[in-house]
């Protein structure tokens, strides 16, 4: 009775395990993952629209017909990419996900608490690089790390009514994802007040 105890907890360890591993290792052996789908259909480096989704044709599974979505797909090996997107009238989200569907970073309207939801997306190496005397913890340049060098960015904007589906989508397409070949620009530094004339010599009386 033990050993059959035994061999039935042995048993279920061991299916736990494989299938633990199976789930981890999906992605990475998927020939038709995410990244894989939406290559034929998106540019790399650019902001690609995705058609409505559709009860029977959908370009991502579980894709919400309420919603906009465009996709940047990504690839840092050329340097880091600049991110801009405007926010809709309703609700605007975007999401990033490495080359093997692992989301690592997300940011709304309301958190980002402006009109235009702007950063830069570089690997943990290119933001090594970045020059010691810039400020990269501005509040007005907000940085992401990819762990990856390929990735996606999914882009989402919310139509509360199907007849606000065009502003939803124009929000989309005003977006750009384009990568920064020249590092960013320094701020020239004032330059120094001029000295004050000096007074001229009074005349003798």
């Amino acid at each position: 009775m033990i050993r059959l105890m035994f061999t039935i907890i042995a048993g279920v360890l061991l299916g736990g395990v494989v299938h633990l591993v199976s789930v981890l290792a999906l992605p990475r052996i998927a020939t038709q993952d995410a990244y894989s789908r939406l290559t034929p259909m998106t540019k790399e480096n650019a902001v690609t629209a995705l058609p409505l989704a559709e009860p029977n044709n959908a370009p991502m599974p579980f894709m919400d017909p309420a919603f906009a979505v465009a996709i940047c797909r990504y690839d840092l090996k050329d340097g880091p990419l600049k991110l801009t997107v405007p926010v809709s009238q309703a609700y605007t989200s975007v999401s990033f996900y490495t080359r093997n569907e692992v989301a690592y970073y997300a940011i709304n309207d309301r958190s980002a608490g402006r009109k235009v939801i702007e950063l830069d997306l570089m690997t943990e190496a290119q933001h090594s690089e970045l020059p010691e005397d810039e400020e990269v913890t501005a509040a007005d340049r907000l940085i992401i790390d990819s762990p990856t060098v390929t990735g996606l960015i999914v882009l989402k904007a919310l139509a509360p009514e199907p007849g606000l589906m065009p502003q939803a989508q124009a929000s989309l397409a005003a977006s750009r994802c384009t990568i920064e070949t020249e590092p960013p620009a320094k701020q020239p530094e004032p330059a120094p007040p001029a000295p004050a004339p000096a007074p001229a010599p009074k005349g003798k009386r």
